[in-house]
């Protein structure tokens, strides 16, 4: 525990385990900051962010400013005089004037080794890209987009068929646990503030919905680390007859044919060829119906052998 006062600032589940890892350390956390309440689902029905949740469980303070820019929002984090601000995953960029209010500064935990991968989906592109490591950083935030000075960094190996729930739920644990480390060693001057190497910076931009959209003319690698990276949202899809089908989980296989293809759909295996190699679709969705394994869809949406997957898709995706 540092004694410290603390504001932390965020809004998904990615940024739950740092804030519970504060509460259980009983840092004194005055109050916390993150976005407004949005409607969700069919209904629409207006949903607090996971963090808000977790704060009023515990009796914690919640602020929810549309803009923090805002300088009357601004005044009131002044007014709560925090040593330090924590963010992680808030949504929003920081203005100077906020960022100058701690005498700590403000640390935020990032889902990449920056400088690589900087921005708002770094853990979905770097399963895309196909990296083979990925981890977590603090930083010393500044005015720039992920451009801070680096505190800690923590690497994990990345295995080539994990998808982007799993990488989520261990980054997010991983991420608390650097906080810690990073706050006490902060306590006893241990760490000396790098700056990071703009030069070999990359950037991961907000995803698109066309971002899910499959082309079988690339490598069945390619669209193996697609399907992985997208896997929560928005989806690798393709086009089947007139109806969008979307994958979730594939394996490489090493079969060939015309890209897009099914090489075989019989006895639970589905087999797509790609430009080079193949992949087994195994966990699909037609839109408006239930996820389901490969021999369960089957069952009900037998495939021919020969059809080719994507015909049309302009049409049916746009």
């Amino acid at each position: 525990m540092t004694g410290w006062r603390t504001i932390f600032m965020g809004t998904p589940d990615f940024a739950c385990p740092t804030l519970q890892k504060l509460i259980e350390r009983g840092e004194d956390i005055v109050a916390v900051v993150t976005q407004p309440d949005r409607p969700k689902g069919r209904g629409q029905k207006m949903m607090p962010p996971p963090v808000k949740e977790l704060a009023e469980k515990h009796g914690i303070p919640v602020y929810q400013p549309l803009k923090v820019r805002d300088p009357a929002f601004v005044d009131i984090i002044r007014e709560l005089k925090p040593d330090v601000v924590v963010v992680v995953a808030f949504g929003q960029i920081l203005p100077k004037a906020l960022l100058e209010i701690p005498p700590h500064g403000c640390i935020n935990v990032h889902a990449s080794l920056l400088p690589h991968y900087r921005g708002a989906a770094p853990l979905n592109w770097c399963i895309i890209n196909g990296e083979t490591e990925t981890g977590v950083t603090t930083m010393l935030m500044d005015v720039g987009l992920d451009t801070g000075d680096i505190l800690l960094v923590r690497k994990t190996a990345l295995d080539e068929n994990e998808d982007i729930q799993s990488l989520h739920d261990r980054m997010s644990v991983m991420g608390g646990d650097l906080l810690a480390e990073t706050l006490d060693r902060l306590m006893t001057g241990g760490i000396v503030p790098l700056p990071q190497n703009n030069a070999t910076s990359s950037y991961a931009p907000m995803l698109k919905k066309e971002d899910g959209i499959i082309n079988w003319n690339a490598d069945a690698r390619t669209i193996h680390n697609q399907v992985r990276g997208l896997a929560v949202w928005p989806g690798a899809c393709t086009v089947v007859g007139d109806q969008v089908l979307k994958i979730f989980r594939t394996r490489i296989g090493n079969g060939s044919g015309e890209p897009g293809t099914v090489l075989q759909a019989v006895k639970g295996s589905f087999e797509v060829a790609c430009r080079s190699g193949s992949l087994f679709l195994q966990e699909l969705q037609l839109a408006g119906k239930k996820r389901l394994d490969c021999a369960s869809f089957l069952a009900g949406y037998p495939v021919s052998e020969g059809t080719l997957l994507g015909a049309g898709q302009h049409e049916v995706l746009s």
